[in-house]
């Protein structure tokens, strides 16, 4: 009986350690939380992720880099996060901390006005026209804020803001009021124009102001190895080349 249960024993771990080996495998589900401005590229990357990784299901959340990382947060379903804000990334360092941070892009601003310019912008000083309705980015969104930081900077913050005429949620919602023809200009990044069908004005370099982009993987990420092989990948030559191909450039640090 003895000899039974010694046997009986042995066999139960023995299945045990298979369990726990198999279960050990690694994931093939990926979550990344990014920037809705890097919504096209990144649904890029992600496709090409997979292709060469097979197996790998790649899942992202876009949204406002602030939201992303309070959702992070509280929710701890993120393997990665791509912020559009050095602010948003240092929240989530704080908690619930991250690894492998690494500046990956850089993105500029632009004007957009719908096809047939109702409000004749040609300069960010035309956005400054008594009754020009104009769209910016909420404050405390990154695309919005780095707007009103160029608008102070240039002087015009007092005659501008008084244009605004809604504060949105991301940088796609000012898009859609603009094409819709709700406003006679917005301000968003030049990587959110690629596939708009709006008319964009140039803001001169003088004037304009770089927004810088980190990603990281999240502590404690269910998928952290394949986590760290995404971020690599982002930050890599072909994770640039597609960058580039929507608008963005490369890190300040790579010129």
């Amino acid at each position: 009986m003895k000899r039974f249960l010694l046997l009986a024993t042995v066999l139960l771990a023995a299945c045990s350690s298979t369990t726990t080996s198999s279960g050990s495998a690694a994931p093939t589900d990926l979550t990344v939380f990014a920037a809705s401005s890097l919504t096209a590229a990144f649904n890029k990357i992600g496709t090409d992720f997979e292709a060469a990784n097979p197996g790998v299901q790649v899942t992202f959340n876009f949204g406002s880099s602030t939201d992303l990382a309070t959702q992070i947060g509280s929710e701890g379903t993120a393997d990665v996060f791509a912020s559009a804000s050095g602010t948003a990334m240092d929240t989530v360092e704080k908690d619930p901390g991250v690894q492998d941070r690494q500046d990956f892009a850089t993105n500029s601003l632009v004007i957009i006005t719908p096809n047939d310019d109702p409000g004749g912008v040609s300069s960010l000083q035309d956005l400054a026209k008594p009754g020009l309705q104009l769209v910016l980015a909420a404050e405390g969104v990154p695309v919005g804020d780095y707007a009103r930081q160029m608008l102070d900077a240039a002087g015009l913050s007092k005659e501008v803001l008084a244009n605004v005429v809604s504060n949105e949620p991301d940088d796609a919602s000012v898009v859609a009021k603009v094409k819709s023809g709700e406003a006679d200009a917005g301000i968003v990044y030049t990587s959110d124009i690629s596939s708009a069908d709006v008319r964009d004005v140039t803001i001169p370099d003088n004037e304009n102001v770089a927004a810088t982009y980190p990603i990281a993987v999240i502590v404690g990420a269910p998928a952290g190895d394949l986590a760290t092989t995404f971020v690599d990948y982002v930050t890599g030559t072909q994770g640039e080349a597609t960058l580039a191909q929507f608008g963005f450039g490369p890190p300040l640090s790579s010129g």
